[in-house]
C-alpha cells in the first residue's frame, strides 16, 4: 500500500529539526511518508538520521525577487514530481512560495502554519495593510487549512475569512517535550551544581534569563539597560543566544560589547542545555517587540520560571499577568528594572508565580497535544 506523502516547507533546516521535528517522527510513526524541504545546513545530517527524505532547496528568509522566483520553480518542479497529498509551510517566505508552488503543482491539500502573522500592533499602518492584505489573500486563494498557535491569530482570520471553507482554521497553539528534555523532574542536579561553579553563582543569587537572537527586536537591548539601572549585588543574568552574522550590524555589535565583561552576565552564546540555565534561574525575561507564540517563555515556565514580557501577541497569551509573571510595556527597561526589583524583594511572590508558572506549562503546553491536533487533520486527509 502507498504511503500517503506529507511535504514539510520551512525556510532553513534548523526549523525542521528544532520545531517540526516531533511532528515528523509522529506522522513516520503514523505511516505518513514525510520529505522535508528547506535550504540546506549543518542540520541535514539530523534530518536524515531520523528517516526522513530531505529535499535541498535553497529559500531566502528575506524578499528578493530573482531568488524568491527560483525557490518557487524549484519546489513546483519537485511537487509536481512528488505528487504529494499534503504540504505543510512554515515560515514567511517559504510559506508563500510554498503554497503558490503547490497550487501550481495540484497539490489537493495545502497547510499553513501561522507561527505569528508577520503583521502586528506595533507596525506601521501601511506596512500592516500589506502584509494583512498578503496573508489574507494567500489564505483565500492558495490555502486549504491554517494552522494557528496564536489565539489572536486565528480570531483574527476567521472573523475576517482568511480562508473559503470555514471548517479548516485549527488554534493548535504552541508545546515543548515536557516528558523528557523539560521535565522539571528529570533534570540532573550535578549539571546544575556544575553550571553555578562554572559562573560563580550562589544560592543566594536572583537569576534572571533570557533567550533569543541579540538583536533589538527581542529586546536584549532595553533588557541590559535595565541593568545599568539596577545595583543590587545579588542579581546573576544569563543571556542564551548570538548575533547572526546577516544580522550584525555596527550598533547591535559594539552595544553588546559593552556589557562583555560584567562580572554579573553571562552570555553562553548558542545552547544545547537550555533547559539547565532555565532550570537555575528564577526569572525569564523576554522584552520582544514581536512574536508569534513565543517557545523560550514556555520553556521557562516549565523550569519554573516568573515571566516578565511585554504587551504583544502571544506573550501575553502565555502569561498571566500577576499571577506567573508581569507583563509590561514595548522599550521599557525602566519597567523592567522595576519587576526585578519587586521580585528581589518578595521572595514568597516570586516563589508563587515560579510554582503558577510551572503548572501552566503542564496544563496548556504539552506539545504531544499540539501534534495530536495536527495528527487528526492529516488522518483525515488520508481518509477522505
Amino acid at each position: 500500500m502507498t504511503k500517503t506523502k506529507v511535504v514539510q516547507v520551512s525556510a532553513i533546516d534548523m526549523t525542521q529539526v528544532k520545531l517540526l521535528n516531533e511532528l515528523n517522527k509522529a506522522s513516520m510513526d503514523n505511516g505518513f511518508e514525510v520529505h522535508c524541504v528547506s535550504s540546506s545546513g549543518e542540520y541535514v545530517r539530523e534530518i536524515l538520521d531520523e528517516g526522513f527524505i530531505f529535499h535541498p532547496i535553497n529559500i531566502d528568509r528575506k524578499i528578493n525577487p530573482i531568488r524568491n522566483i527560483i525557490s518557487l520553480v524549484n519546489m513546483y518542479k519537485l511537487f509536481k514530481r512528488l505528487k504529494p497529498e499534503i504540504v505543510h509551510v512554515h515560515t514567511p517566505i517559504a510559506a508563500v512560495l510554498g503554497r503558490i508552488a503547490s497550487k501550481m503543482a495540484g497539490v489537493p491539500n495545502i497547510i499553513y502554519t501561522a507561527h505569528g502573522f508577520y503583521f502586528h500592533d506595533q507596525m506601521d499602518s501601511k506596512a500592516y495593510k500589506v502584509f494583512y492584505n498578503v496573508e489574507k489573500y494567500m489564505g483565500r486563494f492558495f490555502t486549504d487549512y491554517i494552522f494557528f498557535q496564536s489565539e489572536e491569530d486565528y480570531n483574527l482570520a476567521v472573523k475576517n475569512h482568511f480562508l473559503k471553507e470555514s471548517s479548516n482554521y485549527l488554534h493548535i497553539s504552541n508545546g515543548i517535550n515536557l516528558d523528557h528534555k523539560y521535565n522539571y523532574n528529570e533534570i540532573s542536579e550535578e549539571a546544575i551544581s556544575n553550571l553555578k561553579n562554572k559562573h560563580n553563582i550562589k544560592d543566594n543569587d536572583l537569576v534572571i534569563s533570557f533567550i533569543g537572537r541579540l538583536v533589538e527586536e527581542k529586546g536584549i537591548f532595553d533588557l541590559l539597560n535595565a541593568i545599568d539601572k539596577l545595583d543590587d549585588y545579588n542579581l546573576k543574568f544569563i543571556i542564551m543566544g548570538s548575533l547572526p552574522k546577516s544580522e550584525r550590524d555596527q550598533y547591535s555589535y559594539s552595544k553588546i560589547q559593552q556589557y562583555m565583561d560584567r562580572e554579573n552576565i553571562i552570555f553562553t552564546g548558542q545552547v544545547d542545555n537550555a533547559e539547565e540555565y532555565l532550570y537555575l534561574s528564577d526569572v525569564f525575561c523576554l522584552p520582544s517587540y514581536r512574536e508569534g507564540m513565543p517557545r523560550s517563555i514556555i520553556e521557562a515556565m516549565s523550569m519554573k520560571n516568573a515571566i516578565i514580557a511585554t504587551d504583544i501577541r502571544g506573550s501575553r497569551e502565555e502569561v498571566v499577568n500577576g499571577e506567573t509573571g508581569f507583563i509590561i510595556d514595548l522599550n521599557s527597561s525602566e519597567q523592567i528594572a522595576e519587576k526585578i526589583k519587586y521580585l528581589n524583594s518578595n521572595e514568597e511572590l516570586l516563589n508563587n508565580m515560579k510554582e503558577a508558572s510551572y503548572l501552566r506549562s503542564q496544563k496548556l503546553y504539552d506539545e504531544k497535544e499540539v501534534i495530536k491536533k495536527q495528527l487528526a487533520v492529516f488522518d483525515r486527509i488520508r481518509n477522505e
